[in-house]
């Protein structure tokens, strides 16, 4: 006989799974022979399909109580944001100290059953509260690409092209704390130099982001003692961008480029970059690390001088000449390395 298929065993369990539970045990094993016969099932397994037994377990698992709500998860992808979107196991030790301080700054305010839960909510349940603000945010801030139709918009304009402009025409760039690896994230310094009076205005960032630089501007038009008539920047991606062609055309500020890889395009600026903020701030990264080079390459001379010394020195005396910058010969009769010995002819 051959099998029947999978729809006709179903509906053959319709058909005969009520009667087969309502009826006397005789009567149940002729049915459960005639089953077994039909649908070649095992005899038991077709004892639990006419039982109405479907494989799965009856009773639904519980699942845990859930500690973190909402609130707690809100506050976390601004802590989120604010440390420029780092993984759960480094946002997880950073969350005691900047939960303070933004805190002391006014920037959040939190119930203190969630200001206890963010300080004690593990780095893996972190990653899995921001899974869906990672995915929906792509991850990491990337840095936007400035487009050559972007870059077209904004006019070059070279170092020569300064023709005595009144105070408000500023050269602005962008200084990097990062050592001697750009990976990973790092604070930056806006510089705006005046190009008539020489004013200067530093600017800390925390990321570099065309977004802050806007902000940035906009507190500096507030308190600069001038208007702010034009802008003049590199190519970098933070500058070149439409958000911040958008900020100067509505405020009237005209906005140009200097040329790629021409610095002196940009020369005010640049020396400020080197006396006032690399002078203040440093380069630790950089610095440190010169200076470990230098003491090591300094010790290693000094003591091939020194083992030089103590070798010509050595070759003199036997040889019986005064190597240079040696004390005089001893008196007569004295002799030693380093001295020149001085034998008398017998009389």
């Amino acid at each position: 006989m051959s099998e029947i298929s999978t729809a006709a065993r179903q509906e053959l369990v319709q058909a005969i799974g009520g009667r087969y539970r309502t009826v006397s045990a005789d009567e149940k094993g002729r049915i459960l022979d005639e089953f077994v016969a039909l649908t070649g099932y095992h005899r038991k397994h077709a004892i639990r399909v006419l039982n109405g037994f479907t494989g799965r377990p009856t009773s639904t698992r519980r699942g845990r109580l859930r500690l973190y709500d909402e609130a707690v998860r809100q506050a976390l992808i601004v802590f989120w944001e604010a440390s420029d979107r780092i993984c759960g196991k480094r946002l997880k030790p950073l969350l005691p100290v900047l939960l303070p301080a933004l805190e002391r700054h006014g920037h959040i305010s939190l119930d203190p059953a969630v200001r206890g839960h963010l300080l004690t909510v593990s780095a893996s349940t972190i990653d899995r509260m921001l899974s869906g603000a990672r995915a929906s945010t792509g991850g990491r801030r990337a840095r936007a690409k400035t487009t050559p139709a972007v870059r077209r918009r904004v006019p070059v304009r070279t170092f020569a092209d300064w023709h005595e402009p009144a105070p408000g025409f500023v050269e602005a760039d962008l200084v990097v704390h990062c050592g001697e690896s750009m990976a990973g994230s790092f604070a930056s310094t806006l510089v705006l130099t005046d190009i008539a009076s020489g004013w200067i205005e530093c600017i800390a960032l925390l990321v570099r982001d065309s977004s802050l630089i806007v902000d940035a501007l906009e507190r500096l038009r507030a308190t600069l003692p001038f208007p702010l008539r034009g802008i003049d920047t590199d190519n970098g991606s933070e500058f070149i961008n439409e958000l911040l062609i958008t900020f100067c055309t509505d405020h009237g500020i005209e906005f140009t480029r200097s040329r790629p890889y021409r610095k002196n395009d940009q020369a005010w600026v640049e020396q400020k970059n080197g006396s006032v903020v690399r002078r203040l701030v440093g380069q630790e990264g950089d610095e440190r690390v010169r200076v470990e080079r230098d003491h090591r390459c300094c010790s290693r001379r000094a003591a091939a001088r020194r083992s030089s010394s103590r070798a010509r020195a050595r070759i003199a005396s036997l040889e019986g000449i005064r190597p240079f910058n040696a004390p005089p010969a001893a008196s007569i009769g004295s002799s030693g390395i380093g001295r020149r010995t001085t034998l008398s002819p017998r009389s």
